[in-house]
Parts: C-alpha cells; sequence; structure tokens
C-alpha cells in the first residue's frame, strides 16, 4: 500500500481518524496513535466536546460481520478496488461451479469458495482493527507483505481457467489428470520465496 500523499512512497501505518495510508513523513503519532496533518489540525482547533465524539475508522466486529457479505467488508473499510476483487473473486468461482467442468474440479473450487467465504471476514476485521490502533495494515490476498500482486494472480488464473472451459480444453484427459502440477508449482514458489525472505 503506498502513501496517499506520496504515490511512490509505500506507507507505514494509518491515520486514526480517516483512514488514510501514510508515510513516515505524512503521520503525526499523538500518544502512540497515528494521524495525518489535516485531521490533526481540525482536531486540535476544533472544540473539546466536537473532539471527544468524533467518530473513529470503524469497529472491527461490524467489518466482520459485514465481511461476510461478499465485498462488503472491504467497502466498509474504504477499500473499494479490493471490495470488486473480493466479488468477482467469490463470483468467479460460483461461475465456475455452475459451468460443465470435469466432475474432479467441483471438490477443489468448493473447498476453495469456502475458505475465501470465511476468509473475506476475517480480513475486514483486521484492517480494521489494524486501523483502530492506527498499525501498517496486515498482508493480504490484493496486497501482500512481499508486495506481490496476489489479487491480480488469483483473477489471471481464474480467467485462463474460463477461457480454456469456453473452447472446451478442460475436458481433455490430459488436463483433469494434470491439474494438481499448478498447486505443486504454486506451492514451490512460496517455498522459495519464504526462505529467500529469512537468508
Amino acid at each position: 500500500m503506498k502513501c496517499a500523499e506520496h504515490a511512490e512512497v509505500d506507507a507505514t501505518g494509518y491515520c486514526r481518524q480517516c483512514g488514510k495510508p501514510l508515510c513516515t513523513a505524512c503521520t503525526r503519532e499523538v500518544r502512540g496513535a497515528l494521524y495525518c496533518e489535516p485531521c490533526l489540525a481540525g482536531m486540535v482547533s476544533a472544540p473539546r466536546e466536537q473532539t471527544q465524539s468524533a467518530p473513529g475508522t470503524g469497529h472491527p466486529g461490524t467489518a466482520l460481520a459485514l465481511g461476510f457479505i461478499p465485498g462488503l467488508g472491504a467497502v466498509y473499510n474504504g477499500e473499494y478496488v479490493k471490495a470488486l476483487i473480493h466479488v468477482v473473486i467469490f463470483g468467479g468461482i460460483i461461475a465456475a461451479l455452475s459451468s460443465d467442468l470435469p466432475g474432479a474440479y467441483y471438490p477443489f473450487l468448493g473447498i476453495g469458495l469456502g475458505c475465501f467465504y470465511f476468509y473475506m471476514p476475517i480480513e475486514a476485521y483486521r484492517v480494521a482493527k489494524a486501523r483502530q490502533a492506527g498499525e501498517p495494515q496486515p498482508a493480504d490476498l490484493v496486497q501482500s507483505e512481499g508486495k506481490k500482486p496476489i489479487g491480480a494472480i488469483v483473477l489471471i488464473v481464474l480467467g485462463v481457467l474460463f477461457l480454456l472451459s469456453n473452447f472446451h480444453l478442460l475436458m481433455r484427459d490430459w488436463f483433469a489428470k494434470a491439474w494438481p502440477m499448478g498447486l505443486i508449482v504454486l506451492g514451490v514458489w512460496i517455498l522459495m520465496d519464504r526462505m529467500r525472505k529469512s537468508s
């Protein structure tokens, strides 16, 4: 995630008041909480009663509850691009389950749908909680810790699967038997990435 003011600099925290991502040059720390300069100036110049009753960035429990509706938890956190990606991935898996794929794919897609359905509220809760504490946003599918576009990779894989299905290439016996190779490649890639980070 990049700073809202400096597009080329990585964000190191979020404003506790407005939730805007900020770099170290833009953050103003007050008693362990981070604020952007406009919010801090507004709180200092506002009357004391108004400052104390000003709403924060949102409640993590609300984000968790709304996260069970695809995309709504991300919308509550103000992450509209992430919400769109969540809806597209969720809808894509539903569409894949509704298409005429070989029977071997249905358990795999069903497990993926269940995992992704519970991922969305948990991820919305973690983001809301981090913002409430003024901490950096935790790693997720859209923007991982290593700055790899995992969300884009998932969308590309789903798109390739749908394209192959449209041309009836998924019906071939060799493809139906070889799909676990994708899991092996993904596992090797994650393992190498972890080893590179730890060294």
